[in-house]
């Protein structure tokens, strides 16, 4: 007896307008405060133009380009440049916490793009990114 491994339909009906849609790559702009970045976006697609269809894990280049131009345009540290911060500190997310005052998981949350800082914690990574010999001062006696 031979058991054939279940594979992935080809393609899906789209819920709105009935017709089958591929899975595929599109370019798709995201635009914040008059700048954009363009990057290749999955989905389930029509052939030619039309509307997709997002799932699970399809929009995590999107998300990443917007946090991308919000550290271009505004200054707010994107998740992986606070991962970074953090490292160079020598810090766990739990001691840069603690360091911070924000609270034990409050930096897994901002590494995992789950919130955003606080202005002033901004201010501060930005700070110690600039002067990582000041952390001494801020670690407790």
């Amino acid at each position: 007896m031979t058991v054939q491994a279940k594979t992935e339909s080809p393609t899906i009906i789209s819920p709105e307008t009935g017709e089958p849609l591929s899975r595929g790559v599109r370019p798709f702009t995201v635009t914040y405060k008059g700048q954009s970045i363009t990057v290749d976006l999955p989905g389930w697609y029509p052939e030619g133009d039309g509307d997709g269809v997002l799932v699970g894990d399809d929009m995590v280049a999107a998300d990443q380009a917007l946090r991308d131009l919000k550290e271009r345009v505004d200054g707010l540290p994107s998740p992986a440049s606070i991962r970074r911060i953090r490292t160079k500190l020598k810090l766990s997310q739990r001691a840069a916490g603690a360091i911070f005052k924000v609270g034990p998981n409050a930096f897994d949350k901002y590494e995992r793009g789950l919130v955003e800082p606080s202005g002033p914690t901004i201010q501060l990574l930005l700070l110690m990114d600039r002067h990582p010999d000041l952390i001494v001062d801020l670690q407790p006696s």
